[in-house]
């Protein structure tokens, strides 16, 4: 039987980490924490279903960081996410936990940055094809890892990256704890994890699709050559802080921005036709508040983490109900409250009614508007122990907190 250390936050964390989280001024556990940290730290494997911004990369982020040997070289834990901007965002939290070598691998860009760094790794976030070429590569040494996180495995799904997980785990030791993080447990996830894992414990934080407690909806009904007038009056029409607006298009996006741009508002886009450079660049704009506004496709509706992001708008209505669930998740994180604002088409009025339906939205979708949402309400908040909020076109200074 393992002693599990017991700190205020809660058992199994180590004095170092709960200052670290202290530092962050992190001082209790989210539900997904409280549940996976206790069990990680025995060594059983985990199957985790968690929605977006419940708090899992710190989840499986303590027991992985208190789990690292400081006297061996080498590569001891291994993260495989779907996404750079995920593999940016996981690699970060990690470092914040402890005085750790944290590297990321992911395509894009020009592989020799990643292949220096990873002489000193301890801790290896990757994207699936990267991290496969540079193993068929001979150029990364996978064999003393004893922990595996698969974040977002069904994503990972979603993009075709199985038969190269597959690849790259196959001659992983299977002397090591498997931790597998999924927003649906459906029959794939439970495939994946009968290969890659042993007798895990199952934790649970939501049902499938659930809709995100700290988000008030709302769905306009729209006009297509109107729809940018309307974006542009919901932006300026209550006071907020960061923005997200989702297209269905990276054409769209781009045009957009370029519009909103063009019309005084600070807008960046992030879509996948752009360079990781410019990606890195437009997303580190958009975080510190230089832009406001974000303009994406639906690849980043599960790797944006910013608290800040105050209200999100479908300019574009999501094709699936899952889809809605992690566009609205990018607001209402860490506790706080958000905004989440649906254009709607005629013609597209019956597929959105039909995901409000799944989410028990009908009382917002039959309400058409924001009327019913006590906007200034919870944008304040949102924004509390935040930057100093202003309205449209007034300057920010200094830094975000």
């Amino acid at each position: 039987m393992y002693h599990l250390p017991t700190h205020t936050l809660g058992p199994g964390i180590t004095p170092d980490v709960a200052a670290a989280l202290a530092r962050r001024d992190i001082h209790a556990l989210f539900p997904i924490q409280q549940q996976v940290v206790p069990i990680a730290w025995e060594g059983r494997d985990i199957l985790a279903r968690s929605p977006t911004g419940s708090g899992k990369t710190i989840a499986f982020g303590i027991p992985l960081v208190q789990g690292l040997d400081p006297e061996v070289r080498g590569i001891q834990a291994l993260v495989l996410v779907p996404t750079r901007e995920l593999a940016l965002q996981v690699a970060d939290e990690l470092a914040s936990l402890a005085q750790i070598n944290v590297v990321t691998v992911f395509g894009g860009v020009n592989q020799s940055g990643q292949v220096r760094s990873l002489k000193d790794a301890q801790v290896l976030v990757a994207c699936p094809g990267r991290l496969e070429d540079l193993i068929q590569q001979r150029l990364v040494d996978l064999r003393g890892v004893h922990t595996l996180v698969l974040d977002e495995a069904d994503r990972m799904l979603d993009m075709g990256f199985l038969p190269a997980v597959d690849r790259i785990i196959k001659p992983l030791s299977r002397d090591r704890q498997t931790m597998l993080f999924s927003a649906t447990l459906d029959e794939r996830i439970h495939d994946v994890a009968a290969r890659y894992t042993e007798d895990p414990v199952t934790v649970s934080t939501a049902p499938p699709a659930a809709r995100p407690d700290q988000v008030d909806h709302a769905f306009i009904p729209a006009v297509h050559e109107h729809k940018l007038a309307l974006l542009i009056d919901v932006l300026a029409a209550e006071e907020r802080d960061l923005a997200v607006v989702f297209v269905r298009t990276k054409r769209g996006a781009a045009r957009i921005a370029k519009r909103l741009n063009a019309r005084g508002l600070r807008a960046a886009a992030l879509h996948g036709d752009m360079l990781q450079s410019a990606r890195q660049r437009e997303l580190g704009r958009f975080e510190r508040g230089e832009a406001d506004v974000l303009v994406a496709t639906d690849v980043f509706a599960r790797g944006l983490d910013i608290d800040r992001i105050t209200m999100v708008i479908n300019f574009d209505p999501p094709a699936e109900t899952e889809d809605y669930v992690h566009r609205s998740g990018r607001t209402g994180r860490a506790g706080r409250d958000g905004l989440a604002v649906t254009f709607v088409l005629d013609d597209q009025r019956a597929d959105t009614q039909k995901i409000a339906d799944d989410l028990d939205l009908v009382r917002e979708f039959t309400a058409n508007g924001l009327q019913h949402v006590e906007v200034r309400k919870h944008m304040t908040r949102a924004a509390q122990g935040k930057a100093p909020r202003r309205r449209r076109g007034t300057k920010r200074s200094g830094n975000p907190a």
